[in-house]
């Protein structure tokens, strides 16, 4: 398959385009050359001119027939199967060719090691004359890897491998030289397919994955599995949420953030016919979008970036191991011709040359990160690069939202005060929860729960409930008024003085719970207090943090200050902030940042994107609004507050495997080099050694990236 992968806009006008292109294919001269006859067929183009110095695709087009966008994802479809200008050959790939490179990625193959195996027994038994060509038929891949790689980035192990290699051929000694061959050809299957069991592994962790979404139905909105959209649907999507699907906008006006796909960070507007993509997120007004892709078609793009950003992302450690490999190789380099002018002995030469630490330094800790980060999805946490792993583990400050992180997020009845005379607490609860039956307010909804689980409920009939924005409920129960509500309601609405109880009132609030207040025929009947419930395993959650090497934890919060902190006092946090708003959040974990480094924050709504997108590794719970998912590096992909301590746990024991690894590499490395140049080891022997501690450290960088089952 051939196509163009990637569209940059240079310059544009109304109805005129210019895009630099990166093409995917053997040939691009030739795809390119069959361009313009594939644009030129799409409707309203004028004329195509390709610039084959530059890779530059200018298109002029009737701008009331198309657009640059539909232009773009139409040329990101062409897909042609060979090269034939026929065409007729050329076919419309409905799935972005970026996923297919993902989709269609293949194992590695054992055909080098079998060749290499067949020529290294073929040597034994050919005649001399053909055993040369035989090896070079071996050793083809090892001598183009080092060829290549010289030219492309200097000297490296493939160079000096390709150099051993070529030392043996030239002497003749063909058995070594086959033997190094097969053994360069077997070890880098191993690696190749760790790699690839490491990366398959997290394909399958990564795709992001939507529920249900809105659409209209027989003229009204209805919540539907995202498996039944189809084609046509229209679909509506609202502030703070991600469009499941491609189409076009049918009305509404919203402010639309494409960095998911463009990497661009500035909303833009989206209105009336404009095209919008899976993957963006709404972060201002409304949609209704005509569905023209759906499931697997929408979402392929979006995860094949996904996947690879993943994959591809290199933490520090990592390119500390990369830096260090590329500066050993000249040591080894230096090495061997020292050896060889100290002994004069080509096979000591040989055998240093096989040896070096840049393939044990380079691939164990990229293997160790992907199969932390699949071990981190086994126990329900997405792990989005290595570089969140990495400041897991390095982290001391952890700093937590409120509302939904370190609590339910569900309020709960604490404490029922009678104040009447004749009234227990559970008939004043009863009561409160008869008129408050029919609220969806969240306090409403803890009262109605709180009644339901005394052991002798009760039901109240009333009148019909009058509902006073913002501060309560009034009724009629035995011919009586009902008052439910805030104390400013009762008091000045009402005109029921709460003075006397302000003592019991305060000691309720310091205590950090939300006060609620029952006034029957006018007179005060008690108060219901209620709190946001603290997540059961919090307190062991944070032990386990700071048995970790975690110093500080610090709670933000825009709740009240009286309750944020008797929420930090019970939890133990070292600091507490509350009464914040987004912003303020924002500033303090600059600060902190500044302070102490790389810290990890924790939080689950709109609110708290900006923090996630600030802080050093952002985590988003599992029930997180959309833009916090988005901007957050770590996610919990179940309700489980316990899960942070692992992540951390699981960060740190990956970040001693890495380190163990670079001490083994040394050592391991360091032996097979001395042996190898004072004659102890000869070159096949090295090869063995050398190849075999490379996939051990490799095996132990797959197999040990895990935590300790319970």
């Amino acid at each position: 398959m051939a196509g163009v992968i990637r569209l940059e806009v240079v310059h544009e006008i109304p109805g005129r385009v210019r895009w630099r292109c990166v093409i995917a294919t053997a040939d691009k001269h030739h795809y390119a050359s069959q361009l313009d006859k594939m644009v030129s067929c799409f409707e309203g183009v004028k004329s195509v001119r390709w610039n084959s110095r530059i890779n530059s695709l200018t298109v002029l087009y009737h701008s009331e027939q198309n657009d640059s966008e539909s232009l773009a994802l139409q040329i990101l479809n062409l897909t042609t199967k060979n090269k034939s200008s026929d065409l007729s050959e050329l076919s419309y790939d409905e799935s972005n060719p970026q996923a297919s490179a993902i989709k269609n990625e293949q194992p590695p193959t054992l055909k080098p090691v079998l060749l290499s195996l067949l020529s290294s027994t073929a040597t034994q038994v050919v005649g001399q004359p053909l055993k040369l060509p035989i090896s070079l038929v071996s050793a083809l891949p090892v001598l183009k890897d080092g060829v290549e790689d010289l030219f492309r980035n200097g000297i490296n192990s493939h160079v000096l491998e390709a150099l051993a290699v070529s030392i043996s051929l030239f002497r003749k000694d063909y058995f070594t030289a086959n033997a190094t061959s097969f053994m360069l050809a077997i070890g880098g299957y191993l690696e190749q397919n760790i790699q690839y069991r490491s990366d398959e592994m997290l394909k399958h962790l990564l795709a992001p994955s939507a529920k249900t979404v809105w659409v209209v139905q027989n003229g009204s909105e209805k919540e539907v599995p995202i498996s039944e959209l189809q084609v046509g649907d229209e679909v509506v999507v609202s502030a703070g949420e991600l469009i499941p699907i491609d189409g076009t906008v049918l009305k509404g006006m919203a402010s639309v953030n494409e960095a998911a796909l463009t990497g661009e960070s500035v909303p833009v507007s989206r209105g009336h016919k404009d095209r919008v993509y899976s993957g963006s997120l709404v972060q201002e007004g409304r949609l209704h979008i005509y569905a023209e892709n759906v499931g697997e078609k929408a979402l392929i793009a979006r995860i094949a970036n996904f996947v690879q950003s993943a994959l591809d992302s290199r933490s520090n450690i990592q390119l500390e191991a990369t830096n260090m490999a590329d500066r050993l190789v000249p040591l080894v380099l230096a090495l061997s011709a020292v050896t060889y002018l100290a002994s004069g002995d080509w096979r000591r030469l040989a055998a240093v040359l096989q040896a070096d630490y840049s393939c044990a330094l380079k691939l164990s800790t990229p293997v160790a990160f992907k199969s932390a980060m699949y071990e981190a999805g086994r126990r329900g946490v997405l792990a989005k690069s290595a570089t969140a792993l990495e400041g897991f583990a390095r982290a001391d400050t952890f700093v937590f939202d409120k509302t939904g992180t370190l609590s339910t997020g569900q309020l709960e009845v604490t404490d029922v005060v009678s104040l009447s005379a004749t009234l227990d607490a559970d008939h004043i609860l009863n009561m409160a929860a008869s008129v408050e039956e029919h609220s969806i307010h969240p306090i409403a909804e803890a009262v109605v729960l709180a009644s339901k689980q005394l052991k002798n409920p009760q039901h109240f009939d009333h009148k019909e409930v009058e509902f006073v924005v913002a501060h309560g409920v009034v009724s009629t129960i035995q011919d009586k008024r009902i008052v439910v509500g805030s104390r400013h309601f009762l008091e000045d609405h009402e005109n029921i003085p709460l003075e006397q109880h302000n003592t019991l009132i305060d000691e309720l609030h310091q205590a950090g719970k939300a006060l609620l207040y029952i006034a029957w025929g006018g007179e005060i009947m008690g108060i219901i207090a209620l709190r946001d419930g603290i997540r059961h395993n919090a307190k062991e959650t944070l032990k386990r943090l700071r048995d970790s090497g975690v110093k500080r934890l610090v709670m933000l919060s825009g709740d009240h200050p009286e309750r944020a902190q008797a929420v930090g006092d019970e939890l133990g946090l070292d600091l507490v902030y509350g009464g914040l708003l987004p912003q303020e959040k924002s500033d303090i974990l600059k600060d902190l940042s500044q302070k102490y480094g790389s810290i990890v924050f924790v939080g689950d709504g709109v609110n708290d994107a900006p923090a996630l997108s600030i802080a050093g590794v952002g985590v988003s719970m599992h029930n997180g609004a959309d833009v916090a998912r988005v901007a957050a590096d770590v996610v919990l992909l179940e309700d489980d507050f316990a899960r942070i301590a692992d992540m951390r746990e699981l960060s740190v024991i990956t970040e001693r495997l890495i380190k163990s690894n670079f001490g083994l590499t040394a050592i391991l490395n360091s032996s097979i080099l001395l042996a190898a140049a004072s004659g102890k080891l000869q070159p096949v022997a090295t090869s063995v050694l050398h190849n075999g501690s490379t996939i051990a450290i490799l095996l132990r960088a797959f197999l040990r990236a895990r935590l300790p089952t319970k």
